[in-house]
């Protein structure tokens, strides 16, 4: 006889349970079996020793839960800052009014925070007092998301998970701790960072999580740009920037730090987006490729700068967003061509050739085949040397004068740029003979 509907639908609801079981106990194998540098070993051993509680903490043990090694290993402890500088012969007291000791064990740096909890934010991004705690839980219960309130002790092989931190990472789902509101009231970034944490690991958002977002705007306002930065810069590089972008969009995140994108019209956002997505894994690409189309040169530093990225990393991004539009040179002559490469620098090549081709890619996939051949072109006029700028010249600024009869001028300014209009137009021209007849003729009346 078979099942009935009701019998089938526990006897799936069971096995997914089963399934969920084994995943979960697979989540923790992970744990157990991960690589735990010795240095760090030693120090949870040496405070166990002293009967500390103690505990790896945060985004180490969601890594290892995923079986992907952390970049870094904190530690926490029930033990004071003090208790834990007179366990260990060297230690940097790095943020000791907040519980952090800095442990120098075999050379390596080892971060270890006394347990805390910590008093109101009254200014959207740290904590007006912070008080140290003896219980690992109530220290879990100040963090962000539930994937990084999850604490181990490597010793005892002990996972402490009080707010379903195993589950939603099973579940492939960013929730905060508690009360999504209160979480991001407390730091403006965190909703940003929700976001970023959503793009990188390819995970959804907690529906509460998520309708947080735009009721908390004001605080995220008040955070310095430099952490905006950084947390757009992983979002950038992540494997699913373009879904990032959009998620940015729709909670309204965008608009508080680039309302040049937040605000264009959808088409032309949704294609900066998988443009994005095409582009190669580095920032400026990837930051000239998502403004390429929605502003100038002009606008692109700015945005640059304003939000706190180097001088040098705005100029870059300004002169690719300047030259992203390649389609226009499609035909053009070597000469004109020499010119783009005098604009860019030969050594920017390999960035513009990568913003054009991801842009094209997105916008415009027939007309690669043309691009690419464009590309081509430059890459080997490129490879070829040409003179493109004033020190390329065959005459120095001294010969220069020379063949004037001047001292230092603004006429020898002049004469220096019409040498290199000269052997961008041809190459063949920049021997000392040449360009000195070249002189004798610009110098000429009628010529002037």
């Amino acid at each position: 006889m078979g099942l009935g509907r009701r019998e089938v639908g526990r006897y799936k609801a069971a096995r997914a349970a089963g399934h969920a079981v084994l995943a979960l106990e697979h989540m923790i194998a992970n744990l157990h079996n991960a690589d735990i540098p010795k240095a760090v070993l030693d120090v949870i051993a040496r405070l166990r020793e002293l009967e500390h509680a103690v505990y790896l903490v945060g985004g180490c043990v969601r890594d290892m839960v995923r079986q992907v090694h952390p970049k870094d290993f904190d530690v926490a402890t029930s033990a004071l800052p003090q208790e834990v500088q007179r366990a260990f012969r060297k230690v940097i007291p790095t943020g000791i009014q907040h519980g952090t000791v800095t442990v120098l064990q075999d050379g390596t740096h080892v971060e270890v925070t006394t347990f805390r909890s910590e008093g109101d934010y009254l200014d959207g991004r740290r904590p007006s007092s912070v008080a140290f705690e003896r219980d690992i839980v109530k220290d879990l219960s100040r963090r962000d998301f539930t994937i990084n309130a999850m604490a181990y002790n490597p010793l005892d092989r002990e996972l402490v998970d009080p707010f379903g931190g195993q589950a939603d990472l099973q579940a492939r789902l960013i929730r905060c701790v508690g009360s999504a509101q209160e979480r991001f009231s407390e730091d403006g970034l965190r909703p940003l960072r929700a976001v970023r944490f959503a793009a990188v690991l390819g995970f959804t958002l907690d529906g509460a999580t998520r309708d947080a977002i735009p009721a908390t705007l004001g605080v995220f306002r008040k955070v310095a740009l430099e952490r905006v930065r950084e947390e757009l810069v992983k979002l950038l590089l992540s494997p699913r920037a373009e879904s990032g972008l959009l998620l940015l969009a729709d909670t309204g995140l965008l608009d508080v730090f680039l309302p040049e994108l937040a605000r264009a019209e959808p088409p032309a956002a949704g294609l900066a987006r998988a443009a994005v997505q095409a582009a190669p894994l580095e920032v400026e690409v990837r930051l000239a490729v998502l403004l390429a189309d929605l502003v100038d040169r002009a606008q692109a530093r700015d945005i640059g700068l304003r939000l706190k990225f180097p001088n040098k990393v705005a100029d870059l991004v300004a002169l690719l967003v300047e030259h992203a539009k390649a389609e226009s040179q499609v035909g053009a002559t070597d000469a004109e061509l020499r010119r783009l490469l005098a604009r860019l620098g030969p050594s920017q090549v390999p960035h513009w050739r990568a913003v054009v081709h991801a842009r094209t890619h997105a916008r415009r996939p027939e007309a690669l085949p043309e691009v690419d051949a464009l590309i081509a072109r430059v890459e080997a006029i490129a490879a070829a040397r040409p003179p493109l700028t004033a020190k390329d010249l065959a005459l120095t600024g001294g010969d220069i004068m020379a063949a004037l009869g001047v001292g230092p001028s603004p006429i020898v300014g002049e004469a220096t740029r019409f040498l290199v209009d000269s052997v961008l137009e041809d190459p063949g021209l920049n021997t000392a003979e040449a360009l000195q007849a070249r002189l004798k003729a610009w110098r000429a009346p009628s010529a002037r």
